[in-house]
């Protein structure tokens, strides 16, 4: 894990990417703002920001990664956090992630130490941590109809009126075996902590390289989670018959997926940088799962 530091020779660039609708916004946002001006930073902001930001340049969240941003900072929660990972892995942006949700294993900066943690960036004293992503393309009928890129996981699911889907399962093109079940997570160590935690997965650090492929509601009680190395390819096929499935990616995007249809995922060219303080990956396990809490 490295510090980090600011370019040398440039302006200073940063980006604020928030979560619609949140009421704390509209104090948040302005005192950020000020903050950036006072410490001589240009500002750009994604498109859910830009009511609280006037006269600050807006782009579409898509478009952050052609910026030569120096870090940006994320408002909300888990789910704000993954989106923007997405379209910033690309340009290897560091973020920030500020907790304005619940739980939030990722943002787990409150916003009590938003103005401590940016400061510890101006005197570089702030860690960045990388978090490895997986990739997964979908293939039907031999051709590639998606590629998507994921922080935590990608689902193979059924659809909500469907009955359990069957899925044949392959690691480095060797069978594994076929399920019956609601569905297929494939996850990051990083995702270890989100939907396959509650299927029954394992908790893995983020420096383990693994993925974890963990089924939902099998029919099998003998069919547990899978832990492979991320150097593995892992193949899904869908054997649904006429019954409706979903390839959903992070929980936020994704598309129906048809009878044959193989999912293959492996590790992600792309990798996600968190800007860090002094909080182990521990020490969130114990506050946000409140171990050895009474």
């Amino acid at each position: 894990m490295d510090n980090f530091r600011l370019s040398p020779g440039r302006p200073k660039l940063a980006a604020i990417m928030s979560k619609p609708s949140k009421p704390e916004l509209a104090r948040v946002v302005p005192e950020l703002l000020e903050w950036f001006r006072s410490h001589d930073y240009q500002v750009v902001v994604d498109r859910e920001t830009s009511a609280y930001a006037k006269g600050f340049e807006s782009v579409a969240r898509s478009e952050m990664a052609s910026r030569p941003l120096d870090f940006a900072v994320v408002l909300g929660g888990d789910g704000t956090l993954l989106s923007a990972a997405r379209v910033v892995a690309k340009a290897g942006t560091p973020l920030l992630a500020v907790n304005l949700g619940s739980l939030g294993f990722l943002t787990e900066v409150p916003l009590s130490e938003l103005y401590p943690t940016l400061e510890a960036l101006e005197s570089n004293s702030c860690r960045v941590e990388t978090r490895s992503m997986v990739q997964c393309q979908l293939l039907r009928a031999g051709s590639c109809v998606a590629n998507y890129h994921a922080l935590n996981d990608v689902v193979v699911s059924k659809s909500a009126i469907a009955r359990l889907n069957h899925f044949d399962l392959y690691i480095d093109q060797v069978f594994v075996s076929s399920y019956r079940a609601d569905g297929l997570i494939v996850s990051t160590p990083t995702g270890s902590t989100a939907y396959s935690l509650a299927a029954g997965g394992p908790i893995l650090t983020p420096s383990v390289d693994a993925f974890v492929v963990t089924p939902v509601s099998p029919h099998s009680l003998t069919h547990r989670a899978l832990v492979v190395r991320d150097s593995a390819e892992i193949d899904i096929v869908l054997r649904t018959g006429e019954e409706e499935a979903y390839l959903s990616v992070d929980g936020q995007v994704g598309m129906p997926v048809d009878d044959g249809d193989r999912v293959c995922c492996r590790k992600s060219e792309y990798k996600v940088n968190l800007l860090r303080l002094k909080k182990t990956f521990f020490d969130v396990l114990r506050t946000k799962l409140k171990w050895g809490q009474r």
